[in-house]
């Protein structure tokens, strides 16, 4: 007895308590507006991203993550449910709701005894059922993680993990300001903190955009708001490591889309659509410090995290669980991984795939040009290729933010070409990779119920300026919603 008692004692003694080797606890760090390539763990020797880089060195790091959209919202929300953006209703444009019929994993999280908060960016919301129902609460917890001098979303997600209930596991939502425009982390900078801002001498200019002076300062603010998201995750780590659950908590850091600049975010290519994604758990990634190889898609994190929570993915999730991975028992979960471009400021419908090293992008809107959203087209980058097309000294890669009419047919050699410049259609040498993806896609489109409504979403911004129109009855038809694809659970091919 006397020793049941010591043991007892000891037991409830110990900061992570039995409770919590049974049930992990997860948290997610979402970046705004970030593209995979701006973090050291991803090669970038520019961007200062030290606490991040060291989950990597520590955890798991995955090179080929894929967004369902590069579009703020419609990607949250697809996160959030599991599902591509044309399933979840008219939450497939930006700033729209989801379907009222589809669970949120939290929401499951915290039925099965999780306390669960978000902290930062919401931007989801659910429509009400038929009767004026409601979705159950997904959050114990939710505040705007803004502060005076910080209005990066981050300001309270320490206090969030110190003041959480102490007998339950958790799942933090923890998402960024940073790095979307208009640059405030300039305004609010602090070295003590932070260290020094970067110099724009430093950066790295992609092909596509202009080197120049305004555009190399335009990305410095930018890798200064990477560098102050990553700082914030450093501060909860070490506090997660202090309160003793470190070792028992899956952390993720990803981004909802590519950074705020032409040629990246809302587009299908990598620039706009790949996303870093780190895992880091001591206690359930096998060998750690390595980096997985397998396609890897933001629907497929949903099941995860109830996978490793012990309970069953919704039917709705269209994901597969990363389990196999982190615990290193298979080294691929899927062939293939899906994206959609749908409304966002502008008109757009376009689709892509990739597997087997190449995507394949199909545009059913080929005569509009994809210049990027509103804000990047405010610009300062923007700007500086708008004088240099008026000047006719456009390269051919800066050349594609302004091309109309687009290609209704793209074709990349993920391997060969990052930044996806050279279009290989129209080559006999890949016509098979060609054939595969495009019925693959087909198949994806049919079996989902995706569509291409005969009126889409119209512009609501000026294409050359990025002001607003003014006009109120833009919104139309969104994709799927002809077809019922909030009720369709079928993923496609994976």
């Amino acid at each position: 007895m006397r020793f049941l008692l010591l043991a007892l004692l000891f037991a409830a003694a110990l900061p992570g308590s039995a409770r919590a080797a049974e049930k992990p606890n997860v948290v997610f760090f979402i970046a705004d507006d970030v593209s995979w390539n701006d973090y050291g763990c991803y090669g970038n020797e520019a961007a200062r991203t030290p606490h991040v880089d060291a989950l990597a060195a520590n955890g798991l790091r995955f090179n080929h993550a894929y967004l369902t959209a590069s579009s703020c919202s419609p990607s949250r929300s697809s996160i959030i449910t599991g599902r591509y953006p044309h399933n979840n209703g008219k939450a497939a444009e930006l700033h729209l709701p989801i379907a009222g019929n589809l669970p949120w994993f939290p929401e499951l999280l915290r039925e099965a005894g999780y306390y669960t908060a978000l902290s930062g960016k919401h931007h989801m919301t659910s429509t009400k059922g038929p009767e004026g129902e409601t979705r159950p609460k997904p959050f114990d917890h939710v505040d705007g993680g803004r502060a005076k001098g910080n209005s990066g979303g981050h300001a309270n997600w320490v206090t969030v993990t110190k003041d959480r209930p102490k007998d339950k596991p958790f799942f933090f939502w923890f998402a960024a300001y940073d790095a979307h425009r208009d640059w405030d982390g300039d305004k609010q900078w602090d070295d003590d903190r932070y260290g020094p801002m970067h110099k724009p001498a430093d950066v790295i200019v992609p092909p596509f955009l202009v080197d120049d002076e305004e555009t190399r300062q335009d990305l410095a603010s930018y890798y200064n708001e990477v560098t102050r998201f990553d700082h914030y995750i450093g501060e909860v780590v070490a506090e997660l490591k202090s309160q003793g659950e470190l070792d028992n908590t899956l952390i993720f850091v990803l981004a909802d889309n590519g950074r705020p600049f032409p040629r990246a975010k809302t587009r299908i290519h990598d620039s706009g659509m790949k996303t870093a994604l780190v895992a880091h758990w001591p206690a359930g990634i096998k060998t750690s410090g390595r980096a997985s190889d397998s396609l890897v898609s933001v629907i497929d994190l949903a099941p995860t995290v109830l996978d490793v929570a012990g309970l069953k993915p919704a039917e709705t999730m269209q994901g597969v669980s990363l389990q196999p991975l982190l615990a290193r028992t298979a080294t691929q979960v899927r062939k293939f991984a899906f994206s959609e471009h749908n409304w966002h400021d502008y008109e757009a419908h376009g689709r892509g795939v990739r597997g087997d090293g190449f995507l394949l992008i199909k545009n059913f809107r080929p005569y509009q040009a994809w210049q990027g959203p509103a804000d990047s087209v405010r610009s300062p980058s923007h700007a500086s290729l708008e004088a240099k097309r008026d000047a006719k000294k456009l390269t051919p890669a800066q050349s594609d933010v302004f091309l109309a009419p687009r290609p209704a047919v793209e074709l990349y050699d993920l391997r060969g070409d990052p930044h996806q410049l050279t279009n290989l259609v129209g080559r006999p040498d890949y016509n098979i990779q060609r054939a595969l993806l495009s019925q693959t896609l087909d198949r994806w489109m049919e079996e989902t119920h995706d569509s291409v409504p005969e009126e889409i979403s119209h512009d609501s911004f000026d294409r050359e300026t990025g002001k607003a129109l003014g006009v109120k009855d833009y919104r139309k038809t969104t994709p799927g919603e002809d077809k019922g694809a909030t009720k369709v659970n079928r993923p496609g091919p994976r």
